[in-house]
């Protein structure tokens, strides 16, 4: 079934969502300044702060405990990991998963779908398994309806939806493939919340044969109810943000600026093999010429020949590992401290408001004045901020640690292939 316009479906390539294996990583990248003398010093910058910090984050120091060998390479030490995977003993009952791209083309616009599969045995679903075909604005709008009907939590990000023309093609099998990895991402992060998952207007996304009825109902409505949240508390100025929360905010802002300076770093190694690459497709070729012009010296040349097109294909595949699997991971991390420090700032709002509330009922003259309702409210709505963000927190360092370290032995396994290739 086809999502928001009428036109003839072609079926792009694709690869399906890869197993996900949760492991822990190491909590910041090199950045220019970290590195020095070609070796990694850890960065102070990125400790984290106690009131979320009581587990131990970082990689044994030893790499393997005492008395135990150590794995051929990190691809086996993964497949130790894998009870890991299992949500902190929760039992999942409901699979999502994002596949089957299609482009369609109409007289107004071209766009692409994705076919978005729901198993579940919850009893909020009137059938076991769905199968419906959305295009990325459907996901807008559901992320959009999560942070309406959830402002306490955390909401992870999706990917961008601009790209620049000329430089991207955003119908190219390889982009639509990273976005459907990225979509796929996004939806198994709401399915594993135990708050999110039971949103109605998520419940709505995987199940509804034509969503965009449910886009036009209440849109005027909710429309308005936007905008006096996003103004309620426009007026108040916190004082001061607590401690732990503050703390959450200076992690949040260096962990981005890390991040960006790894992938700034990251996008100029891609661009110098690229580069690379094109010089050793001319190199090779060279000799073989050569050979051909001196029979006696044939056989040896041949063989350099073939060596560096051995070195091409080995880079090509580091690069392509890099391109399709290492920086998309840094940019959604990028993106989801961004979102972190969104939901920062309306508890911050809610927090503002309710000092303002509190010094008015200080100012008035009665000996005892009676807490109005309203001002209770304001509490209950900080504590329930608090509460929230913070076990959202846990669930996002415990992912991205699992994620990082994922990434990580997963680079260093492609880089030890391409030089046993090369």
């Amino acid at each position: 079934m086809s999502a928001g316009g009428v036109g003839t479906p072609k079926s792009l390539p694709s690869s399906g969502p890869k197993s996900l294996q949760d492991m822990p990583h190491p909590l910041a990248g090199p950045s220019s300044e970290d590195v020095v003398g070609g070796e990694l010093t850890p960065s102070p910058d990125l400790q984290l702060p106690r009131s979320f910090a009581d587990k131990d984050l970082s990689l044994p120091n030893g790499g393997t405990p005492a008395g135990t060998s150590s794995p051929a390479s990190s691809s086996s030490l993964l497949n130790r990991l894998q009870l890991d995977d299992d949500l902190d003993g929760e039992t999942r009952d409901l699979f999502v998963t994002v596949d089957d791209p299609k482009k369609h083309v109409c007289t107004m616009e071209t766009y692409i779908t994705y076919r978005v599969t729901t198993k579940t045995s919850r009893i909020e679903f009137d059938l076991p398994e769905y199968s419906v075909r959305r295009r990325y604005q459907d996901f807008d709008w559901l992320r959009n309806k999560l942070e309406e009907s959830q402002p306490t939590h955390l909401i992870p990000p999706l990917p961008e939806k601009f790209v620049v023309k000329g430089v991207v093609d955003r119908f190219s099998e390889e982009f639509v493939e990273t976005r459907r990895k990225a979509l796929d991402k996004f939806l198994k992060r709401i399915a594993d919340h135990p708050v999110l998952s039971f949103n109605e207007h998520f419940n709505v996304f995987l199940t509804a044969k034509d969503l965009n009825a449910y886009k036009k109902q209440g849109m005027a409505l909710l429309s308005k109810v936007g905008e006096s949240v996003k103004y309620v508390t426009g007026g108040y100025k916190l004082r001061s943000r607590p401690l732990e929360f503050a703390a959450m905010g200076d992690y949040l802002d260096t962990f981005a600026l890390k991040l960006g300076t790894i992938d700034r770093i990251a996008q100029r190694i891609i661009k110098e093999e690229v580069e690379y690459l094109v010089e050793l497709r001319e190199y090779g070729p060279v000799y073989s010429t050569w050979g051909g012009l001196e029979m006696e010296l044939e056989e040896p040349l041949e063989g350099v020949s073939a060596c560096i097109g051995n070195c091409c294909t080995a880079l090509e595949d580091l690069t392509d590992d890099m391109t399709e699997d290492f920086l998309p991971v840094l940019r959604e991390y990028i993106l989801y401290s961004e979102s972190m420090k969104n939901v920062l700032k309306k508890r911050d709002q809610v927090q503002g408001e309710y000092e303002a509330k509190l010094e008015a009922v200080a100012l008035k003259k009665e000996e005892r004045p009676k807490v109005p309702a309203d001002v209770e409210k304001c509490q209950d709505r900080v504590e329930c901020f608090n509460a929230d963000l913070k076990a959202d927190m846990e669930r996002w360092q415990n992912n991205k640690r699992q994620d990082f370290r994922q990434l990580l032995m997963g680079m260093a396994d492609k880089n030890i292939q391409y030089y046993e290739k090369a």
